[in-house]
């Protein structure tokens, strides 16, 4: 049967379609569409950001795989309840959460943060400021800098008002007199270890994305020559006796310098000059780079007499020994990074500062079974521990680190874009130094002996007489 009003049929069934599509759309929209933003209710604080009043502000961070910008947005928010009594709301940019004024931290999806690119492989950072936006970004730790300098310059106390540039400011991280020294040593790393990155990086399931060495975003780097007394390849315990006494000795011997009398060591120096101390490993305690930070014997494998000695540091300068930390998955990873994060804060609570050496020690053993692909875990779990303790340095800037090796172990070499080992033993290859701090552009394009490395940082702390200067002299300005 015909229906005798086809065209009005036609023009509802019409009218029906479009207005379902346009629920459609409009449900769509509201989903992806975050809502508008509300203006605070609250009165204006008497301290300002580019004109607009400090507590209208939110902290906005972007999520990142080891929550660097989440702490830095942290940082920003603790600093400004403290100096300011404000105490500003913090949310995650993946909220989908849109607010009047923001202070955004890392490269979150606001498309100021677009126009601030990292400063690549380097510890500087960027700020912008437009219309009613704050931004800063840095590389995975650096953005701990820039959350530094961020409150440090434009919120030092209350009833401040500030005036961030609006156009994009590089600056280098705020660095203030060192109280606090941190030698970090890859045990076996030389300079093709650190450039294990590069060629190994594509071919492992390795989520979080740098490709690059830690070491190489510090300012200032130079290398260190590390053979022994005798003027042939040293080994770790020779090597770590360098490093931590400044004495040239014989392979084997611990803390003791070539007729076995025992030298003083920056533990025991540092400890005396009222610093807190500290020494950690991934080796057992009685390994032969923490003994020669702590410990005097004839021989690195006495290691009850090595113990014992060790227990006369501890006792005499309450020396915390951290060691043995044989894990390589992520999830050992950030228990050894909780860990020195816990060590850090501990012996950052001594007023006269502290003294830490951190080794990682398997980079050594795994090139002298030329494993690389274990080396290179080892060198990434060492990257990993350089970040967390460049993340103190930055919120704490009294601090001065120093990443160093005692020896190059397996005589890397690249071909046909590989690296292959050479030799399965150590070698008499330079050595890399990283530094940052107070001070640290001392090292800046030198070749040293390692011995001088101890020396220049205790006569950073005062002491001019420290380790043997028969022959070598701590470096000066």
């Amino acid at each position: 049967m015909t229906s005798k009003h086809p065209k009005s049929a036609t023009k509802v069934i019409s009218l029906f379609l479009v207005t379902a599509l346009l629920l459609v759309i409009f449900a769509a929209c509201s989903q992806t569409q975050p809502p508008e933003p509300t203006i605070p209710d609250e009165p204006p604080s008497v301290s300002s950001l580019n004109g607009i009043a400090l507590n209208y502000f939110t902290i906005v961070y972007s999520a990142d795989d080891y929550g660097y910008n989440q702490r830095a947005a942290q940082y920003i928010q603790s600093e400004i309840a403290s100096r300011t009594n404000i105490s500003l709301p913090m949310v995650k940019d993946s909220d989908n959460r849109v607010t009047p004024y923001e202070i955004l931290v890392g490269n979150t999806s606001r498309d100021i943060s677009s126009r601030l690119e990292p400063v690549a492989d380097s510890v500087q950072f960027n700020i912008l400021a437009e219309k009613t936006q704050i931004a800063m970004e840095g590389e995975y730790f650096v953005i701990a800098a820039a959350a530094y300098y961020f409150v440090n310059t434009y919120i030092p106390e209350n009833d401040y008002v500030a005036q961030i540039p609006k156009e994009v400011t590089t600056h280098d991280p705020i660095v203030e007199e060192a109280d606090n020294y941190i030698i970090m040593i890859g045990d076996g790393m030389g300079v093709n270890q650190t450039q294990l990155f590069r060629l190994m990086i594509n071919d492992r399931d390795y989520g979080h994305g740098e490709d690059t060495f830690f070491g190489y975003y510090l300012p200032y780097s130079g290398f260190s020559r590390t053979d022994n007394v005798e003027g042939k390849t040293t080994d770790s315990a020779a090597g770590a006796t360098a490093l931590g006494c400044g004495y040239k000795t014989y392979n084997a011997y611990i803390g003791q310098d070539g007729y076995h009398n025992p030298v003083q060591s920056l533990t025991e120096l540092a400890g005396s000059l009222g610093k807190a101390t500290g020494i950690m490993s991934t080796e057992e305690q009685t390994g032969a780079t923490p003994s020669a930070f702590s410990a005097h014997v004839n021989f690195r494998k006495l290691y009850d007499d090595i113990k014992e000695s060790q227990t006369v540091t501890q006792q005499t300068y309450g020396t915390i020994i951290d060691c043995d930390y044989d894990v390589y998955d992520r999830e050992g990873i950030a228990a050894i990074c909780e860990k020195v994060t816990n060590n850090l804060n501990t012996l950052g609570e001594d007023p006269e500062g502290f003294f830490l050496m951190y080794e990682e020690a398997y980079i050594d053993k795994h090139c002298a079974k030329a494993d690389l692909d274990e080396a290179f875990d080892a060198v990434i779990r060492f990257n990993r521990v350089i970040a967390v303790v460049m993340e103190y340095a930055f919120y704490h800037p009294n601090t001065f680190v120093l990443i160093t090796a005692d020896h190059e172990t397996g005589g890397l070499t690249e071909k046909d874009g590989q690296f292959k080992n050479t030799t399965l033993d150590h070698t008499s290859a330079d050595v890399p130094i990283f530094v940052y701090g107070m001070g640290s552009e001392i090292f800046d394009g030198q070749t040293i002996e390692n011995i001088q490395i101890p020396m220049t940082i205790a006569s950073l702390w005062g002491v001019d007489t420290f380790g043997d200067q028969t022959t070598f002299k701590p470096l000066t300005k």
